[in-house]
């Protein structure tokens, strides 16, 4: 199958992770995760390149504050709403490193998602039709995990429309962060499947 040329670096690295988290994942060591990351990023930088789009618009930051604070809050309210209506909300210990450490990583899913996957994207469709293909395709990495996909769905749709508007993946990256902590103590392992995704999911 031919692949549109305006979306090549998203299906190349769709192509890296899914093959990594269904194929590589179970017979490659943990420490080998870098392969695919640092795949990733060398066609997300060579994505930015070419375009100039790096995602750090300083215009847009303090305006992408306001738009994703209140989103966040939305959706950071329902999920511990949804937590405690289950009985599952609970502690965990070291909330100020967990947080750096994914804002880090979350930065990266965004990064990608919004420089590639919703350009690309927006580029293949329109504008508005961009966002939720861009949401689709970051949501199918996290198959077959049902909670996780839904919930990526939703907050990749709020954050792509954010991005759309106020291209800066700062705020988005502290947005996710937050979320994905706030997910942590609402839930057990049991909703969450581990926040684990393809063949690691399955074999949970």
């Amino acid at each position: 199958m031919l692949v549109p040329s305006g979306m090549r670096f998203t299906f190349a690295i769709l192509a890296v992770i899914i093959s990594y988290t269904w194929l590589f994942q179970p017979r490659w060591p943990s420490s080998f995760v870098a392969v695919p990351v640092v795949s990733v990023l060398i066609l997300a930088v060579w994505k930015a390149a070419l375009t100039g789009e790096w995602g750090v618009k300083v215009r847009a930051l303090l305006p992408g504050f306001r738009a994703t604070a209140i989103f966040t809050a939305a959706i950071v309210a329902l999920i511990v709403a949804a937590g405690a209506a289950v009985g599952t909300l609970h502690e965990r210990p070291d909330f100020l490193a967990n947080l750096l450490v994914l804002i880090v990583w979350g930065g990266g899913q965004q990064w990608i998602l919004q420089t590639v996957f919703l350009r690309d994207a927006q580029r293949a469709t329109s504008r508005r039709a961009g966002i939720f293909v861009a949401a689709v395709l970051f949501a199918s990495l996290h198959l077959p995990n049902p909670f996780l996909t839904t919930m990526t769905l939703i907050g990749a749709v709020g954050w792509c429309a954010i991005y759309d508007r106020y291209p800066n993946v700062i705020p988005l990256a502290l947005s996710h962060a937050i979320a994905t902590l706030a997910i942590l103590y609402a839930f057990d392992e049991a909703i969450t499947g581990r926040l684990r995704v393809g063949v690691a999911y399955l074999s949970r």
